[in-house]
């Protein structure tokens, strides 16, 4: 999943975009009531949008979740947190504008803070920011996972399926932190734009090989054992281990499903009407079918394909061997598209605190100058400054670090479903929509609110602790000398 965070700097601007209003250019036709460019978009462009933005790296650990939980729980829980997803998004829709003053939020923390106030805006920036750098940390080591995998899927190829191809991913990791360090110091998210359009069309590349290689699996026979109930309690399997994987799995599940924080800027893209609201809430039941058809067919035929012993990457865990081409592709796609979200994620994050400098240090050359780069008399379009240099790689040379401490795929995804679904996806529209429809508490509908608030926290507590449980298990059996 590629979002665009938004810090206070956006925000800034969007408020001086308020106050240059030109009514001439208004009735030209140019602009908007609000004097930004005429928006143009329909419910076919935003559930485009939707989709994109949704479709990421958390559907590779589906067959695993399946496994799991088996196909009744898998399948159900798939389609219950696309419906809660799809109704706190139409919740969401309802917060786009005030009721009263008809004035829009740009951003997702805008809506938050106009609606719910100013303490809860700096928690919602809190997740925020633990939320993208807990998904840059699995972007390093999904990335580094898949490079090894091009080098194993080669050996086998060469020396056979039962050859011993061992590889370590490390290296590749810090290859990764190099790279983004150097990809880092560009200034600010529009100059890789061309990044987000290949981090999109590589994300759902990806994901249409995996659902083909599965089902190419089970037409040709070979598929594995699967069972109503998942995964079975048996040798290697205690029944603690397997309440613990069930919960890793919802985390894995929820994931998939977090793409809340954008929708206030997708719906913001839509052609200026009475009709807004109801034009996002068909793209939001558009693009929430859409991608919970392809989740259930890559969950489903990939469980059908790998059995009770899915691999938590179904990419890289090698129940694939053949097409080795194919698997090498998309590889090389989970990585262009890991490289690309990670700065699509970190420019916002690298401006918000680089601007906050600015402010408090306006004389400091450290802060503000910049110096031009250039080859023999020649000057380059790019310059160098210091603070962009040093914050930058710390902050790279740090997720980077913590990536090589916990190389777990699974326990990191569930871990980043687990804090990011519940707040961004059902606690803040929850209560934005509470406020500004002035719901009276203790009545039918706030009780019902409630009742989803505190059932999908449950969720997130459990998904959290198997979580946290599974990094003592892959702690364990990674220091373990057998």
């Amino acid at each position: 999943m590629v979002n665009r965070v938004v810090g206070d700097e956006d925000i800034i601007q969007n408020s001086e975009c308020d106050s240059g209003l030109d009514p001439q250019k208004v009735a030209d036709g140019d602009f908007d009531e609000d004097g930004r460019s005429k928006r143009t978009g329909t419910v076919w462009t935003v559930t485009a949008h939707i989709v994109t933005v949704v479709v990421g790296f958390g559907v590779l650990s589906l067959p695993w979740g399946v496994a799991q939980l088996g196909w009744l729980a898998g399948v159900a829980t798939l389609l219950v947190f696309g419906i809660i997803t799809f109704y706190t998004s139409s919740l969401l829709a309802e917060c786009y504008k005030s009721p009263v003053t008809g004035k829009r939020n740009y951003t997702y923390m805008q809506a938050v803070q106009t609606t719910l106030g100013g303490k809860m805006y700096m928690v919602c920036g809190l997740v925020q920011y633990a939320i993208v750098t807990g998904s840059i940390i699995g972007f390093t080591l999904t990335a580094s996972i898949s490079m090894e995998a091009i080098l194993k899927s080669d050996c086998y190829h060469k020396r056979g399926h039962d050859a011993s191809c061992q590889f370590s991913h490390r290296p590749y990791m810090i290859g990764m932190g190099i790279f983004e360090i150097f990809l880092s110091q560009v200034p600010n998210i529009d100059h890789v734009w061309w990044l987000s359009i290949m981090a999109t069309l590589t994300s759902l590349g990806y994901s249409f090989i995996g659902v083909g290689l599965a089902l190419a699996t089970i037409i040709s026979g070979h598929g594995k054992r699967t069972s109503v109930t998942g995964i079975e309690i048996g040798p290697g399997i205690t029944p603690a281990q397997k309440i613990w994987r069930m919960f890793r799995a919802l985390g894995n599940i929820a994931l998939a499903y977090s793409y809340s924080l954008v929708l206030i800027e997708v719906q913001d893209t839509i052609k200026s009407s009475k009709s807004e609201i109801k034009v996002m809430k068909k793209a939001n039941m558009a693009g929430v079918l859409i991608t919970t058809t392809l989740y259930l067919s890559c969950a489903c035929f990939g469980y059908a394909a790998f059995g009770n012993y899915a691999h938590g990457n179904m990419l890289t865990g090698f129940g694939f061997y053949e097409p080795f081409w194919l698997i090498d592709l998309a590889n090389i796609f989970i990585v262009v598209h890991l490289v690309g979200a990670y700065q699509v994620l970190a420019q916002p994050v690298f401006s918000a605190v680089e601007s906050q400098a600015r402010r408090r240090w306006p004389m400091s050359k450290f802060v503000t100058a910049e110096y031009p780069v250039g080859i023999g008399n020649k000057t380059l379009n790019f310059s160098i400054n210091f603070l962009r240099l040093t914050w930058r790689t710390v902050f790279v040379g740090l997720v980077t670090s913590v990536a090589m401490a916990f190389p777990f795929f699974n326990e990191v995804l569930a871990l980043l479903g687990a804090i990011s679904y519940w707040p961004l996806t059902v606690y803040f529209p929850v209560n934005m929509y509470i406020a500004q429809k002035k719901i009276s508490p203790r009545t039918i509908r706030w009780f019902g609110l409630q009742l989803l608030n505190f059932v999908c926290l449950l969720v997130a507590l459990a998904s959290a602790c198997g979580s946290v449980e599974g990094f003592g298990e892959a702690l364990r059996i990674f220091k373990s000398p057998n």
